[in-house]
């Protein structure tokens, strides 16, 4: 019994160092990041492997892995399957709730007026959201962000069976005017968040 509970935790010990590792090694290594200079001097030390679309000045995407719909007439905020966070800037803040209102963070950023689809799964759509996690959390020195998590589902038009599930991290600055979406759970974006600068 001790043997097998000795087992277990050198196993738990392993998954947390594991799972932390991504985090830790772009955040100490300066070879494997570059960095992400943004509106009021916000800057970001992403990794190098993150594609930047800074097309649309308000509406800044970072692709962290698969995009599917990159290049296609469906790449947007509301695509669905496209591995990346956005970083929004006042034009986007300004139409960030359902019919097109002034984005707070008392809902989700949802500049639409119908049924949105489901960001982490094709051909579903948006069922519902709750809050999951509100607060403040620190971007960078002297920054305090409005931090909410929604949970969504995703299901087909028709059906109320839940068919996938997303969260919607959010942190909001809304003095210097950016709004940072993940719907991703992105990997180590908190840490670089807490861990950015302003010059």
């Amino acid at each position: 019994m001790r043997t097998t509970i000795s087992a277990v935790a050198a196993g738990l010990t392993v998954l947390a160092a594991s799972l932390a590792a991504p985090a830790a090694a772009f955040a100490s290594d300066s070879a494997a990041t570059r960095t992400l200079h943004l509106r009021k001097g916000l800057t970001l030390r992403i990794p190098s492997s993150w594609k930047v679309d800074a097309s649309r000045k308000d509406w800044l995407r970072v692709i962290t892995g698969s995009c599917p719909t990159k290049g296609t007439d469906m790449y947007g905020f509301r695509d669905s399957g496209c591995h990346s966070f956005w970083i929004m800037g006042p034009k986007a803040i300004a139409i960030g709730h359902e019919l097109f209102q002034k984005y707070t963070p008392d809902g989700p950023f949802y500049p639409a007026t119908d049924v949105g689809p489901c960001p982490v799964k094709k051909n579903l759509v948006i069922r519902r959201t709750t809050l999951a996690e509100k607060g403040l959390r620190q971007i960078g020195p002297g920054h305090k962000a409005y931090y909410r998590d929604w949970a969504g589902t995703c299901g087909t038009m028709t059906s109320g069976r839940v068919r996938a599930r997303y969260n919607q991290r959010e942190w909001y600055l809304p003095t210097s005017k950016i709004l940072v979406i993940d719907q991703w759970r992105t990997p180590g974006l908190a840490t670089i968040l807490k861990n950015a600068t302003w010059n």
